[in-house]
C-alpha cells in the first residue's frame, strides 16, 4: 500500500491566529515554511471589510504574490462580527448582504477561487424553520452574485453551540439542495465533523466532488488545533482524501488561544507534521 500523500499547494496557511501580528509577519512565515497557498481570513488588523467597502485589495494581493504565495480562499469573519447569514432584522439582513457581497468582490480582486460561508444562526427562542428560510434565501442571493464574479461559495457545517441550522451531514444536504445553485458547494470542517460524530468518508459518500474545500485541523474533537495536539490521525485523514481523489484545499483554521502568542512556532510545528505526506518534499 502506498503512503498517503497530498500536494504541498493544497495546504493553505491561515492568518486567523495571527491576529496580534501584522499581515506581513504571517505572509513571511508561510514563505519561510515553504507553503504556496493561503486562506485569507478577513478581519482587522489584516483586512478591512465591512458592509460599505473593502480596502487595499491591490496592495494586499501584491504583498501575497511578492512572497510567492497565492490566495485561493477568502473567509470573511462571520462568527463574532455583527454579520451573519440568517440575520433577522431588515437592516441586519441588508448589512449582511452588503458585507458578504463585498467579500465576494474582494475575493475576485485577490484572485481567489472560493469564499467560505456557513448557515448563520437564528435566535434560540424562535422557530428554527424561520431562521432556516432566512439562511437559505441569503445563501441563494449570495450564490447568484458570486456567479457574476466567478467565485464559488463553499458552505461548512458549524457546531451546535454556534447554530441550530447546518451542523451535520443531513442539515448540510438539506441546505445544499434547497439553495440549489451551481455556485454554492460544500466544505468540511473537521472540528464540526468530529463533534457531530461523523467521518470524512461519510462526507465524501454524501457529497463526493461537491466538496471543494476543508478546514482540515486536529481536535479532541473540539478545538481547532495544529496537527499533533489533538486525537485525530493525520495519516488516516489523508488516506481518506486519497481514496476519494480529493484535489481541493486544506485550510489551517487554527483558533485555539494557546497559539496566539507565538503563531510562527505553531505553524512551524504544524507544517513539520505535514512534511512526510507531501508528494514532493522540499
Amino acid at each position: 500500500m502506498s503512503c498517503p500523500s497530498i500536494r504541498r499547494e493544497q495546504v493553505c496557511g491561515m492568518n486567523i491566529h495571527w491576529v496580534n501580528y501584522p499581515l506581513d509577519a504571517f505572509l513571511d512565515c508561510q514563505q519561510r515554511l515553504g507553503l504556496e497557498s493561503i486562506e485569507l481570513w478577513c478581519a482587522v488588523p489584516h483586512v478591512w471589510l465591512d458592509h460599505m467597502a473593502y480596502y487595499d485589495a491591490t496592495r494586499i494581493r501584491h504583498k501575497i504574490e511578492s512572497c510567492g504565495l497565492a490566495a485561493h480562499v477568502l473567509t470573511p469573519e462571520n462568527c463574532t462580527y455583527p454579520y451573519q447569514f440568517a440575520a433577522k432584522e431588515p437592516m441586519a439582513v441588508e448589512h449582511a448582504y452588503g458585507y458578504f457581497t463585498n467579500g465576494i468582490r474582494l475575493a475576485a480582486e485577490l484572485g481567489c477561487d472560493l469564499m467560505e460561508v456557513n448557515s448563520g444562526w437564528g435566535y434560540w427562542d424562535e422557530d428554527r424553520e424561520e431562521a432556516w428560510k432566512r439562511s437559505r434565501d441569503m445563501l441563494r442571493r449570495l450564490a447568484e452574485f458570486a456567479q457574476t464574479q466567478g467565485i464559488v461559495l463553499v458552505m461548512e457545517a458549524v457546531r451546535p453551540e454556534e447554530s441550530q441550522l447546518v451542523t451535520d451531514i443531513p442539515s448540510a444536504r438539506r441546505m445544499f439542495d434547497e439553495v440549489g445553485h451551481p455556485n454554492l458547494k460544500v466544505m468540511v470542517d473537521t472540528c464540526a465533523m468530529g463533534v457531530a460524530g461523523e467521518t470524512l468518508d461519510q462526507w465524501f459518500d454524501e457529497f463526493g466532488s461537491d466538496i471543494r474545500h476543508m478546514h482540515f485541523i486536529d481536535g479532541t474533537p473540539y478545538g481547532h488545533l495544529i496537527w499533533g495536539d489533538g486525537t485525530h490521525s493525520l495519516s488516516d485523514f489523508i488516506s481518506s482524501l486519497n481514496r476519494h481523489h480529493y484535489e481541493g484545499y486544506l485550510g489551517q483554521e487554527i483558533t485555539d488561544g494557546r497559539y496566539y502568542e507565538d503563531p510562527a512556532k505553531a505553524d512551524a510545528r504544524n507544517v513539520h507534521n505535514y512534511e512526510r505526506y507531501f508528494d514532493e518534499p522540499i
